[in-house]
């Protein structure tokens, strides 16, 4: 009896897998095509080993990105520093302003007499001021020192009269000091309108002037002097006329500081 012959079965195509899964069996790899080649690289040598092509600039961008780190850091140190020295600045004027409790000097003009002025005829004039300014120092702890470089003015309608200087002096804490000074000036010419004006306010004897003061001062607090600070006074005084002695009739003064 002839046997029967089953035919065999046919290779797999490709993408096909052999194998039976019920069994634990696995599907094989697909066998690469004849002359392809598989050839493995490790990742670390991928991403952190570069080509010696590359060698160079990645030397040169890890150098850039050090420096840039390296003056950020500075500026961020610069910038901590500078807001420290101001937070001890601002806690240290606090602290002073809490134990010496520092005030203003005040002014008045005590005296004020006036010569000079000759309002009879048309030619120039040549006044002269005698001021006497009273400066009081209500400070407890704190000294004044008054130095040279100031500048006393008087004008009338915002004419320039005389000028003259405050003597340099130190005034000591819880002191009222007198300070007096002699002003002149020299070919002064005044407008017919001006005189005219001033006879009719010393008729009625209150003729106005403004005083004018500048004065470079120090401030003394304990044993350590400030910088200079420049004090400007201000006042305004009416006087009953225009010959000596004349008497004060209203003055007010004001004032304020220039730190710089």
């Amino acid at each position: 009896m002839a046997e029967r012959v089953y035919p065999a079965d046919s290779p797999p195509e490709s993408g096909q897998f052999s194998g039976n899964f019920s069994s634990g069996e696995f599907p094989r790899k697909p066998v690469p095509p004849p002359s392809t080649y598989v050839i493995q690289v490790p990742k670390d040598q991928i991403y952190r080993i570069p080509p010696p092509e590359n060698a160079h600039r990645l030397q040169y961008l890890s150098r850039k990105k050090s420096k840039r780190s390296t003056c950020r850091c500075c500026f961020c140190s610069i910038l901590a520093a500078i807001f420290i020295l101001i937070v001890l600045a601002g806690i240290s004027l606090a602290v002073l302003y809490l134990i010496y409790r520092p005030e203003a000097p005040k002014y008045s003009v005590e005296g004020f007499t006036v010569s000079g002025i000759n309002l009879t005829s048309s030619s120039p004039i040549s006044p002269r001021f005698n001021v006497t300014v009273r400066s009081r120092n209500g400070n407890g702890k704190i000294g004044i020192y008054y130095e040279k470089g100031s500048t006393v003015d008087v004008y009338y309608n915002d004419v320039d009269l005389c000028n003259g200087a405050l003597p340099v002096f130190y005034q000591p804490a819880k002191n009222v000091t007198f300070v007096k000074t002699a002003l002149t000036g020299s070919k002064i010419q005044l407008t017919s309108g001006m005189r005219k004006e001033m006879r009719n306010e010393e008729s009625k004897k209150t003729v106005p002037f403004k005083l004018k003061i500048k004065a470079p001062v120090k401030i003394k607090v304990g044993s350590v002097k400030t910088w200079t600070i420049t004090v400007n006074v201000k006042c305004d005084v009416t006087v009953d006329k225009l010959t000596a002695p004349s008497r004060i009739v209203s003055r007010k003064c004001s004032h304020d500081v220039d730190l710089w």
